[in-house]
Formats: C-alpha cells, sequence, structure tokens
C-alpha cells in the first residue's frame, strides 16, 4: 500500500506542481504584480539607456591603470570570526589600524550594525596569518584577484578597453588576468593577500545584526604600500599613450609604518607622473576608506589637484568634504542616505576642490605643476548613482554612464551579466529633492526614464537608481567595478 502509494504521487506529483505555481499566480498579489512590473520596466528602461552608445573595439580606447594588487581570501566574516573563537564584544569602537583580537572584534562590531564598507591594516603580522590560515578550509571561501587596480582594470577589460596594469605581481596571478591587460612591474613570489569578511543584510553577530550587505577588509601588506611598479609604469606610460589614467589602490598606504619621509617621497613622486601626464589625457583618482588625516592631507596635495575626476562611495564623500572644510575626519557615515544630502555633499567637494585649484594655478603661474580643475565627480551608494560632469568638459556620455554603473552594481554584487529582476529591489524613493534646502525641486522616478538628468551652474547632473541585489554573491570590489564601468562610456 506504501509503495502504491508513493507511485500515485511520483505520476501526479508534476501535475500538482504545476497546479500549484498557477494558482500561486492566479492569487498573486495585485501589489507584488505592479512591483514586477515596475522593476522589468526600470531594468528594460536602464538597458536601454546604456545601450545607445557602445565602446569602439576596432579602436579600443586605452587605459593606463595603477596601482597595485593582491590575491582576494573572501570568506563569511562572522563564520571566520565564530571559527577563531573570537566572541562578540559589548564595545564597537574605531581603530585606525588593528593590533589584537579585542581591537578586531571592536573594530568589526563598529562597522558591521550600521553595515558600512571598511578596510583596516592590520599591525599583527601573527594574528593576521592565523586568520588566514583558519579562512583557508572554511567552507565556501574564495581566491579571487584583488585591489583597486586589478580589478578596474579587469572590468574595464570586459568593457572593451586596452590596458596598461601598474603592480607586482606573482606569476600565476598575471596568468588568469585579461589577454587585454599588459602588465607593468616586478614580479613577486608571494602576492599580498586581502582577507575580505562578507556579510549579507540581516547577519547576526551576537547582539549585532547588519542593516545592509557589505564587507570589513584586513590586509598587512609587503608589497602595494610602496608603489613599488610606479617607475616600470611610468616607463612604459608614454609609449602606450593612453586616453585615460586611474589611480587607485593608496589606501594601502594609510596607517602603514613608513620610515619618516618615505611616503612623502613615494607621493611626491606620484605627482610628478600624474602632473606630467599630457593634458588631453584624463585622470581619474578612486578614493577608498582612508582614516589616518596625514595621509588625506597628503592627497589633497599630491594627487587630487592634479585628477579630473574622483570616484567614491557614501562613506568617502563626507570623510572627503569634512577634510576640505577643515574638520576631522569622519570615519563612519549614514550607510543609506538621501539623494538630497549626497547632491549636496557632491555640489560642494565640487565647489570647494575647483576652488582650489583656481588658487593653485594663480600660484603656478610663477612656482611649478599647474593643478587640474575636477570636472568629473561620481558617488556610488546603494540605492543610486550620482554623477557631477562639467559641461564641455573631455567627458561624455554622462547619462548612459550612470544607467551604466547602475546596472554593474547589480551584476558585480549578484555574480551574473544578466540581471534578474525576481533577485533586485528598488530602495530609492519613488521621488528625491535635488537639495536639502527648503523648497528645492522634487523629481519623480520615472520607469520609462529612470536617469535623471538636468543643468546646474556649470555642469550636469544625472542620478539613476540601483536595482538592489537582494541574493548577494559579493560586495567586495563593487566600487571598483561601478566607477570603472561608468568610465568606460565617458572616454
Amino acid at each position: 500500500m506504501e509503495a502504491g502509494g508513493r507511485v500515485s504521487w511520483m505520476k501526479y506529483g508534476p501535475v500538482v506542481s504545476l497546479f500549484v505555481v498557477l494558482l500561486a499566480f492566479w492569487f498573486r498579489s495585485p501589489q507584488n504584480a505592479v512591483l514586477d512590473d515596475r522593476l522589468d520596466t526600470v531594468l528594460s528602461s536602464l538597458l536601454r539607456a546604456e545601450g545607445k552608445v557602445g565602446v569602439n573595439n576596432v579602436a579600443r580606447p586605452k587605459v593606463a591603470v595603477g596601482f597595485g594588487g593582491c590575491v582576494d581570501l573572501i570568506v563569511d566574516g562572522v563564520s571566520l570570526l565564530n571559527k577563531i573563537g573570537l566572541p562578540p564584544t559589548d564595545q564597537p569602537l574605531h581603530h585606525d589600524y588593528i593590533e589584537n583580537e579585542v581591537q578586531l572584534a571592536q573594530s568589526f562590531a563598529y562597522f558591521f550594525a550600521p553595515g558600512a564598507a571598511a578596510e583596516r591594516f592590520m599591525l599583527n603580522d601573527t594574528l593576521f596569518s592565523e586568520l588566514v590560515e583558519a579562512s583557508r578550509d572554511l567552507p565556501g571561501n574564495r581566491w579571487a584577484v584583488g585591489g583597486n587596480a586589478p580589478v578596474m582594470a579587469g572590468r574595464m577589460a570586459t568593457e572593451g578597453c586596452d590596458l596598461l596594469l601598474g603592480g607586482s605581481f606573482s606569476p600565476d596571478f598575471i596568468d588568469v588576468l585579461s589577454q587585454h591587460i599588459t602588465v607593468a612591474g616586478n614580479i613577486v613570489e608571494e602576492p599580498d593577500i586581502h582577507l575580505i569578511l562578507e556579510y549579507p543584510s540581516g547577519a547576526s553577530w551576537g547582539n549585532y545584526t547588519s542593516r545592509r550587505a557589505n564587507r570589513y577588509i584586513v590586509h598587512s601588506d609587503d608589497h602595494n604600500p610602496y608603489l613599488d611598479s610606479m617607475a616600470e609604469f611610468a616607463k612604459k606610460l608614454k609609449d602606450f599613450d593612453p586616453d585615460l589614467l586611474v589611480v587607485g589602490g593608496l589606501q594601502m598606504m594609510d596607517n602603514f609604518p613608513f620610515q619618516s619621509g618615505e611616503r612623502d617621497a613615494l607621493l611626491s613622486r606620484l605627482a610628478d607622473l600624474l602632473s606630467s601626464s599630457s593634458p588631453q589625457i584624463g585622470v581619474h583618482f578612486e578614493m577608498a576608506s582612508f582614516v589616518e588625516e596625514s595621509i588625506m592631507e597628503d592627497l589633497l596635495h599630491y594627487v587630487i589637484p592634479y585628477a579630473d575626476s574622483l570616484g567614491m562611495n557614501e562613506q568617502e564623500l563626507p570623510n572627503l568634504l569634512s577634510l576640505l572644510k577643515g574638520s576631522n575626519i569622519t570615519v563612519l557615515s549614514d550607510p543609506n542616505p538621501r539623494v538630497a544630502t549626497v547632491l549636496d555633499q557632491m555640489r560642494e567637494v565640487y565647489r570647494i576642490i575647483n576652488q582650489r585649484s583656481k588658487d593653485a594655478s594663480a600660484e603656478s603661474d610663477t612656482n611649478g605643476a599647474k593643478a587640474k580643475p575636477l570636472t568629473r565627480l561620481h558617488v556610488h551608494t546603494l540605492a543610486f548613482q550620482a554623477m557631477i560632469v562639467t559641461r564641455g568638459s573631455q567627458w561624455k556620455n554622462t547619462m548612459s554612464a550612470t544607467a551604466k554603473a547602475s546596472l554593474t552594481a547589480n551584476r558585480h554584487v549578484c555574480g551574473s551579466n544578466d540581471i534578474d529582476p525576481s533577485k533586485a529591489r528598488l530602495i530609492m524613493d519613488d521621488s528625491f529633492s535635488v537639495s536639502r534646502q527648503e523648497g528645492s525641486q522634487r523629481i519623480p522616478l520615472q520607469e520609462t526614464r529612470p536617469v535623471s538628468c538636468w543643468d546646474e551652474e556649470d555642469y550636469e547632473i544625472c542620478v539613476a537608481p540601483v536595482l538592489v541585489c537582494t541574493e548577494v554573491y559579493q560586495t567586495a570590489g563593487g566600487g571598483d567595478n561601478i566607477s570603472a564601468a561608468g568610465l568606460v562610456l565617458q572616454i
């Protein structure tokens, strides 16, 4: 009798399953149906906006990207902390760098609860090695090419560019890079490892629950802080004749124990490289998680004056603005800021940097290299992409580039080039104010034209919603992929 029942179920099971699916579809709530249709429309509209322009695959754009790189070891952060027996702390604290397990727990908790991205140098080599060893056999761990420069180069190669990559890598590392990437740098036997502690939205560690998916990164680099590929990169740069020069990875110098004057000397050489490049070549600087005030001051002196374009996330924007206004560094900001807040901060950064550029240029007429005006500012957040681009500058296709950046956010985080609306949601408001100032214009999110662009002063602003991935594959490298994809259409 039991066997006969099993046969009957196997015989009619598919029919019953189909009936259940049809029943679910029939009784699907009208609200869900509207949301599904809305996501489909936004997706198709973003794809159409992205597809309005393409990359010339005959004369592929040439991009030079520096510096450094690493091997990322990606693990579930909570699982790793549980494995090494690190109990949740009752005292979340910010630390500039990590020296012991107590500081690791406090620092992780500080960023984990709000779901804010963070990256810290681990001064304790022994602890770092123990974490890496514990991660090697943790279920679900993954190894990947890491570092701002290689990740951005990889995305740009995928999108149709030829790359010159400045970094010191092992032969195995070089072997997995795209054939469209030429490496300029030293060969090293052991590449630097970065440990990526990922966590999903709603993850729990003790009494803490993460508000959004993100990652906490620790590293203990030997090569990257010294920009040791810079000489070889500079040598090959002239013959490569790039359309765009991209600089990233400088956060590896943050809180690194340099000898006195060593970091200044390295950044001074970088400033010479940037300022001596052809004025026709755009220079993009990709920001990162900086916590040491002195290196931020160095960036304002040695790097930012020679960059036409800046890329950053919702944590790095208020951090930079705070320093520009003469205040202390902002270590932790709202991980889900409103559009109006971000746009006001972007306008202020744009205004202050360009005023500093004018002042510096007036002085440099008689002394030294000339500072460049900032003509492009791209901020990527979980909910939306925002760009400011100076009208008449070399940057083109801002609307399509903003759409591409938005789509790339989903593609990278979900780990798929094909975007599945059933694994996405819109968290940007149905309408947004263009500023926090009273009486500011509100712009509705139009599903058929989701990228909103308008003119102000001497620049154009574009804002696009992100189809936020709900089944996260990886957050690390998200900003690099997003920035790189946006730049590709603007060269």
